[in-house]
Formats: C-alpha cells, structure tokens, sequence
C-alpha cells in the first residue's frame, strides 16, 4: 500500500498502460459485500435466481443495448458474485467518438466507454431494484478483470465460467 495525503490507499490492480476502453475480451467477477448470498442458490446442479438474481441476470443482458459496442460472452450469476465475460468490438468511428459533450480531459482516458463505466452501469442498474424493492443489498466496492489474451485463455475461462455452479460446494462462502 502507497499512501497519499499522510492517508493509505490501495494500489490499483489494473494494468498499467492498458486503456481498457480498447477492443479485446475481459474476463469480470463482480462480487456482493461480505460475500452475502443474495442472488439464489444452487439446487440440483442448477442455480435458482431470486429476484434480485434474476434482475442482475437482466441487467447484464441489457449491457449491450446501453454499450452498443460490447457483446457478452458467457456469464454466471453465482449466489454471491458474477462471472462474465465483455467484449468490446468499437468500430474506427466509435473509437474516434468524444465520449460526451461536456466531459472534461482525464489523464486515465475516456470515462465513459470503458469497462469501468460498464461495470458502474451494470451495479448502478440493480442496486436501483434492490433499493426500490427494500433488499438489503450492496456490492463490493471493486471488481476482478483480466484482459484475456487469446483463443485459448478465451475457451479456458468459458469453461470455468460454465463449470463454476458445478463447484459452489467448494466455496468457501456457500453458508454465508
């Protein structure tokens, strides 16, 4: 840990140099706080979305029409977290695109078409259900990516995306 005015803070984890607004895939875990088993459970191999899980399961699916230039990939929704994977395929012209009108310059780049805003919008969407449905919910803070290099990384983390409700026994917060 670094610190900044006489205060500590936690060293990003994400790549330096890497503008994760760029096209490739992205392999995300996104996390509830405390790990709070709020999504459904796993019942027969299979997982069972309570509301909240299936309004997170919605709300990943509409990525793309609020982020014209992401596909989806596989995802999960897991009782406690989501795994997913994004592709960003922008065109020249979107890529070319200012993000709005009145954002002011960044030294960290665009805000607004980048994994980060992504993942901000996808939170933002069912929070806004938990809280007007009185669910007691929050996410954790932050998130997990990895930039996912080739073909084959891509096949491997499909399979574990597709293989993960098959090993919530294995969790160590399947009781929380």
């Amino acid at each position: 840990m670094t610190s900044f005015a006489n205060k500590y803070r936690i060293e990003s984890v994400r790549l330096k140099g890497w503008d994760y607004s760029s096209n490739g895939a992205y392999y995300i875990t996104i996390c509830v706080k405390n790990r709070k088993c709020v999504f459904g459970k796993k019942t027969n191999g299979k997982m069972i979305l309570s509301d909240l899980g299936k309004t997170a399961e919605n709300c990943w699916r509409e990525i793309p029409r609020h982020f014209p230039f992401v596909k989806l990939d596989e995802f999960v929704i897991m009782p406690n977290h989501i795994h997913g994977i994004i592709i960003i395929e922008k065109t020249s012209q979107q890529s070319h695109e200012p993000n709005t009108p009145h954002e002011p310059a960044s030294n960290f780049g665009p805000q607004s078409k980048n994994i980060a805003s992504i993942i901000r919008g996808f939170k933002i969407g069912v929070t806004k259900y938990a809280v007007n449905n009185n669910i007691p919910f929050k996410w954790q803070g932050r998130y997990y990516d990895h930039i996912i290099r080739d073909e084959n990384e891509l096949n491997r983390i499909r399979k574990y995306i597709i293989d993960n409700p098959s090993k919530w026994e294995m969790d160590e917060y399947t009781e929380v």
